[in-house]
């Protein structure tokens, strides 16, 4: 899961050059998503997710990945995992919302 957290915390400090929806993207196909389904999580959760918010998972599954035995496998169910352990009910659903609408079920 470390790989995830530093996508999402790329993705959450926004460089001058990339929106948030892409550098998700990027880096879900860098662990075998394709781009098809990749850019739809990156839109979906850049659109349901506040900056403040993406930060968090982003925080959330560094802290996850850890004690991680294979921190190289990025996978949807680890992702909702640890979006199911925030305070804001608000990231579980929008990750949720993001799997099941691009295909991309644990």
């Amino acid at each position: 899961m470390k790989p995830l957290a530093l996508i999402l915390i790329g993705a959450a400090t926004l460089s001058a050059c990339a929106a948030p929806a892409t550098r998700i993207s990027t880096g879900l196909q860098r662990y075998g998503l394709d781009t098809q389904r990749a850019d739809c999580v990156g839109t979906r959760l850049q659109g349901d997710l506040s900056l403040g918010q993406l930060q968090q998972l982003g925080r959330a599954a560094a802290a996850y990945g850890k004690n991680d035995p294979n921190p190289g496998v990025l996978t949807v169910g680890d992702l909702i995992r640890v979006a199911t352990e925030l305070k804001d009910p608000a990231i579980p659903l929008a990750v949720g919302k993001a799997a099941a609408g691009c295909n991309v079920l644990p």
